[in-house]
């Protein structure tokens, strides 16, 4: 299969670097251009749980330079950015393509139904860690899955071949005609784990150093299934809180994307996850005190960076 993948930062390069093991013809898309000079000349080096190598044979450029039309066109730009991320692709996205957004947060598949034909469009969460380690180096170690589904609730048979193609390259990838419950609960585990990390620093195991830490992470993520609940997506707190916990004892070293951004100061994605979900909460008329805090706080922490950046 001919497959781009927008935006090849750490999860991006992580999915780029196994679909070229498995086999597939892999095109990374990125504006990071020490990242892609690096992985050119070097390969993609790649530190999982099966070893320490290099993935040669990955085509890299900057979206604006992308030639042909793939099959499969992967998005993880982060959130505030998928708007001018498909508009950098737009002659590079065939009336075959298929575009699967696995990116955190709400929004994605009302930004991506703006761009694309419904038909075209994919959605669905991966719980896979990365991390960046450098230019052309990531890494990633515990277990992950991946679970996607059309956007508009019909399965086609390329779905069924997309899915193939990701479980083949070890990604543990199946089909999930409740596609939303599991967005949400990605939403919920996201907004409690991401946004914490961000706001104190610690890596996900650090969260369990205090008591304070598992009771404010259980807090937020019933905060947002009731959200979720509130709209009638039927989620399931048991199992969304045991996700969490495993996150906790086995991604113990993993710094979420939220606090890679924080440390670079960068802008982060707690519009798209906790802000989207205050700002659902709100409709709905459902109080999301921890979630909304944690909002404030990276808000701030974002201010700061910026304030920082124009001195």
């Amino acid at each position: 299969m001919n497959i781009s993948i927008l935006g090849a930062g750490a999860m991006g390069s992580l999915f780029g670097g196994r679909l070229a093991e498995s086999g597939q013809q892999v095109t990374l898309l990125d504006i990071n251009e020490a990242h892609l000079e690096a992985i050119r000349s070097q390969g993609l080096r790649l530190q999982t749980d099966s070893g320490d190598r290099r993935v040669p044979g990955l085509s890299v450029c900057r979206p604006e330079q992308a030639t042909g039309q793939p099959d499969l066109l992967l998005v993880f730009t982060k959130t505030q950015h998928t708007e001018q991320a498909l508009r950098s692709v737009a002659t590079h996205i065939g009336q075959h393509t298929l575009v699967l957004s696995l990116q955190n947060g709400l929004g994605n598949a009302e930004a991506l139904c703006r761009h694309l034909a419904k038909e075209q469009v994919m959605i669905g969460m991966t719980t896979w860690p990365g991390d960046m380690a450098g230019p052309g180096h990531v890494h990633s170690h515990g277990e992950g899955v991946v679970r996607t589904f059309s956007v508009d609730g019909v399965e086609r048979p390329a779905h069924a071949e997309v899915a193939a193609v990701l479980d083949a390259a070890g990604l543990q990838c199946a089909l999930d005609p409740n596609i939303w419950t599991t967005i949400w609960e990605k939403v919920a585990f996201n907004a409690a784990l991401n946004s914490l990390c961000a706001a104190t620093g610690c890596t996900v195991g650090q969260l369990d150093a205090r008591p304070e830490g598992p009771a404010l992470v259980r807090a937020v993520v019933l905060e947002v299934l009731a959200v979720a609940q509130a709209q009638g997506i039927a989620v399931d707190a048991p199992r969304c809180l045991g996700s969490v916990s495993h996150a906790i004892a086995h991604h113990r070293a993993h710094k979420p994307s939220m606090l890679q951004d924080v440390l670079a100061g960068r802008p982060t994605e707690i519009g798209a996850i906790n802000g989207e979900v205050v700002a659902r909460a709100r409709e709905v008329g459902v109080a999301v005190p921890h979630t909304e805090t944690l909002l404030g706080l990276l808000r701030l922490i974002e201010a700061r960076a910026a304030a920082g950046a124009d001195e």
